[in-house]
């Protein structure tokens, strides 16, 4: 059923450079590595309709007909695809896609993606963030269309992502009125914090590795929304965007607010970073000021970013 109403034409798209391994498990927690790919462009459709030809960053897609069976492979495109009012085409999702909690997740591998695995839930479209083990080209030879949406680097690729989904699915207005609540919530958000905290130091925690994020990161960019300077943006290997920090560095950037993103994986706490070497001292620890942020909000591109947002927020005023 794959092949018959859906034709697809790529055009050709540098290859998706993954993550250190070592930051790939950190991010486990997370289901989406980042990558350095073009962005996926905005589609054409405005109302709904079909055909619709769509584009991501493996090239356009044409689907003749609205998707029925959509299989998700990144758990970001599964929160968007939900969000939107997609979810009942959704088929099957990836072993890391747990929200919401009603995504019909399986043992399907986003790490190790098999064409093959993919291929049992007869999909008519197929949602990815990354072309691991050229999963794309085997999916291609199985004439079954895919739609590569690669991790955001700033908050537009995100409502990007959302509109083409949007398109894709045939839930455009949905995804329009998902678009505009975010980017309110978020206006809201850095609008509830007073102008006294720009040039506050934060440091973003992706491991007890001390690996972090810099401004250049899609989690970044909401740090720099709200006037924070990001330690890790002068840290030495910085330019991958993720650096290994150490102890000593973060010490002396002294940071002001701390933000724990491994509170799930790794059950990092404001109490395990006190106790600490040296974290004692650091004014974020002696002030309270301390997130302990949920995992996936605060790793995924998906519309709960302004749940993150606002959690930043709320730790900014208290």
């Amino acid at each position: 059923m794959f092949g018959s109403s859906h034709c697809a034409t790529r055009s050709t798209s540098p290859a998706l450079l993954a993550l250190p391994a070592a930051l790939a498990l950190v991010l486990t927690g997370c289901g989406d590595s980042a990558s350095d790919d073009e962005q996926a462009a905005p589609s054409s459709s405005a109302d709904g309709a079909f055909p619709v030809t769509v584009t991501g960053a493996d090239g356009e897609l044409t689907l003749e007909e609205q998707p029925e069976n959509i299989v998700s492979m990144s758990p970001s495109s599964t929160e968007m695809l939900f969000a939107i009012g997609a979810g009942d085409q959704v088929e099957a999702v990836d072993d890391n896609s747990n929200y919401p909690e009603d995504a019909p997740t399986t043992d399907l591998s986003a790490f190790t993606p098999n064409a093959e695995a993919i291929a049992e839930y007869a999909p008519d479209l197929v949602v990815l963030s990354n072309d691991q083990n050229g999963i794309v080209d085997a999916l291609d030879a199985l004439s079954i269309p895919t739609l590569l949406l690669p991790a955001a680097e700033t908050l537009d690729d995100t409502y990007e992502q959302l509109e083409t989904l949007g398109d894709a699915t045939g839930h455009a207005e949905e995804a329009d009125e998902v678009i505009s609540d975010v980017q309110d919530r978020i206006a809201a958000a850095v609008e509830s914090v007073s102008t006294d905290v720009e040039g506050m130091s934060v440091y973003h925690e992706l491991g007890p590795e001390l690996y972090s994020a810099t401004s250049d990161t899609f989690i970044g960019s909401i740090y720099s929304m709200f006037g924070l300077e990001n330690i890790a943006d002068g840290a030495p290997d910085a330019a991958g965007g993720y650096p290994q920090l150490s102890a000593e560095y973060i010490a002396g950037q002294a940071p002001e607010l701390i933000v724990l993103a491994d509170t799930v994986c790794c059950e990092q706490s404001a109490e395990t970073v006190a106790q600490r070497p040296a974290f004692g001292t650091l004014p974020a620890v002696q002030e309270g000021r301390i997130l302990e942020a949920d995992d996936d909000i605060a790793s995924r591109w998906g519309p709960r970013i302004a749940d993150f947002a606002e959690s930043v927020a709320a730790a900014l005023q208290g």
